[in-house]
């Protein structure tokens, strides 16, 4: 399966260094989760049974993993490529500001509290991009929540 000219095409322009993400950043390019992400790559074949990334993914340019006997995890997912893909069954990349908007619903939530929820604020804003610190946490204070987000130290 071809799925971006270049890999294809020997004699089509080189592209840039591709951007590499793992599920759970590539799912939130488009509001999904890292499990449906998955799903999807699943059902062309780009991985296997436990996860991993299959030879079709790797030959297409859509994964890389290192180590012969990767774990899920490890494996991380070419940008362009598997947005390619995702745009192509139907997915739509959101917004900035509607992923915004998502992280605030969640975090205004959790800081609420609900006795069937066991997980904090502060550990789900551990998984927040960094990007986004500042503008969730300006619109949780327009909105009266007084949880605040901290940003995580440059690796």
């Amino acid at each position: 399966m071809c799925w971006v000219d270049h890999w294809c095409n020997p004699s089509a322009p080189p592209m840039a260094t591709p951007t590499w993400l793992s599920l759970t950043d590539l799912g939130q390019l488009f509001g999904i989760s890292s499990t449906h992400c998955g799903r999807a790559l699943d059902r062309i074949g780009w991985r296997d049974r436990h996860g991993r990334p299959t030879a079709i993914a790797v030959d297409a340019g859509a994964a890389n993993s290192s180590g012969s006997s990767v774990q899920p995890r490890t494996a991380v997912w070419n940008s362009k490529v598997c947005s390619n893909l995702l745009q192509s069954q139907g997915y739509k990349r959101i917004t900035r500001a509607q992923h915004v908007k998502q992280w605030v619903a969640l975090l205004e939530a959790l800081s609420e509290g609900s006795a069937a929820i066991t997980t904090t604020p502060e550990q789900m804003a551990e998984e927040l991009p960094a990007e986004l610190v500042a503008d969730v946490n300006a619109q949780l204070s327009s909105r009266g929540c007084r949880f605040q987000a901290t940003s995580k130290p440059a690796a």
